[in-house]
């Protein structure tokens, strides 16, 4: 059955965040948490605001968030009371026609849709005027109820697997510091080397295209920062552009070359890494990566990688080269200068053979993860068009 659609903005409150004065932030828990960009999806903050606030700006545990800038993300808090700063916004149902619940399940699509649909030059950004204009259908309470019970239902058996992917990661931090120690006090004494020092081409900046550069089918596939940021890179949502092949040579890509973010909306996001794996065709890359390509016979690239990843690691060797502003970065000169731990290359080696059996285990949940996901869409589609 289709159902009439009303404006979410008809239905909802929504709550910008206030620009709190920078000066009055602080790391020392002085004060109240402060909701940034970057802790919506965390759903906790280590920035603390200690000066003056109006009380709507006040937050509260189950409060529903969005995230305005770069990948619009919506979650619900679970950090306790906070403040809601700049570029994030609450938004809740005031209308008695519509539910929360069902509100939440239905704007995550939509907003991701908005979100390709955003040209960018640097970051996107998503206005609240067009968060008002979204149309939503709106089914009598009972049901919208029911849908959001199903939803709810088959999302918690995604977030299950993503627990289970999230422990073999901290399984394989856990190996790593086992087999080489911490890279911050060095028990084992490896020596440093620097990444400009370990490559064996040059590294280069990726390539930006015009929007009418991309194809629906054929082309190159391109890894854009938002393929880039978990690691891993997924074949079905690459992007596709129509490129000469100087620039294919240029900015191709080889399985175990490793892409680097070179800004991001965090500070803690900026510097991340993503391995490259065969994909059966050629691949590119665009400017917001940087692309290293290890020499073997000094640094393993499943090591580099999970160095440039490890904590500790990027606490010490890779912050210290990213500059912070409204948006983070590392430039290629900075990352040419970060400092890698060294070890002896069979060790290395043996470490390679640990990761892929942990890697093992982890693609067969993911490839378990991208049915469910696929499963979830289906229904999300199935609930908001009326066949469910």
């Amino acid at each position: 059955m289709i159902h009439p659609t009303v404006p979410v903005g008809e239905l909802t409150e929504i709550l910008s965040g206030f620009a709190f004065k920078s000066e009055q932030f602080n790391n020392s828990g002085e004060g109240l948490p402060l909701i940034r960009i970057r802790d919506v999806v965390e759903g906790a903050s280590d920035t603390y605001y200690s000066g003056d606030y109006k009380p709507e700006f006040l937050i509260e545990n189950g409060d529903a968030l969005i995230g305005m800038d770069g990948q619009f993300n919506l979650a619900c808090w679970r950090g306790g009371l906070a403040l809601l700063n700049q570029r994030v916004c609450k938004i809740k149902a005031t209308d008695e026609r519509l539910d929360q619940g069902y509100l939440l399940r239905f704007l995550p699509a939509v907003l991701k849709d908005i979100e390709d649909r955003t040209p960018f030059v640097t970051v996107k950004h998503l206005s609240v005027k067009s968060l008002r204009e979204i149309e939503i259908p709106l089914p009598p309470l009972p049901e919208q109820r029911r849908i959001a019970a199903i939803l709810d239902k088959a999302d918690a058996l995604r977030a299950k697997r993503r627990e289970a992917i999230a422990k073999l990661d901290q399984l394989l931090q856990s190996v790593f510091l086992e087999m080489f120690g911490d890279p911050v006090t060095n028990p084992k004494c490896w020596e440093f080397q620097r990444v400009g020092n370990i490559l064996a081409r040059k590294s280069c900046n990726g390539a930006y295209y015009p929007s009418e550069c991309y194809v629906p089918v054929g082309g190159t596939p391109m890894v854009h920062m938002s393929d880039a940021f978990y690691g891993t890179v997924r074949k079905a949502s690459l992007k596709r552009v129509a490129v000469p092949e100087k620039d294919i040579v240029k900015y191709g890509l080889s399985p175990n070359d490793i892409l680097v973010s070179r800004r991001s909306l965090t500070y803690e996001g900026s510097a991340k890494p993503c391995l490259i794996e065969d994909i059966g065709e050629p691949l590119i890359f665009e400017s917001s990566l940087i692309r290293l390509t290890p020499d073997t016979e000094k640094v393993i690239p499943i090591y580099l990688y999970h160095f440039l990843n490890n904590t500790r690691a990027r606490s010490k060797y890779v912050f210290k080269h990213v500059t912070k502003s409204t948006i983070s970065g590392i430039s290629q000169s900075g990352l040419h200068e970060v400092e890698i731990m060294i070890p002896a290359i069979e060790l290395q080696e043996n470490f390679a053979q640990v990761v892929s059996k942990i890697e093992t285990h982890q693609r067969e949940l993911v490839k378990a993860g991208i049915t469910a996901d696929q499963l979830f869409q289906s229904l999300q589609q199935q609930a908001f068009t009326g066949t469910l």
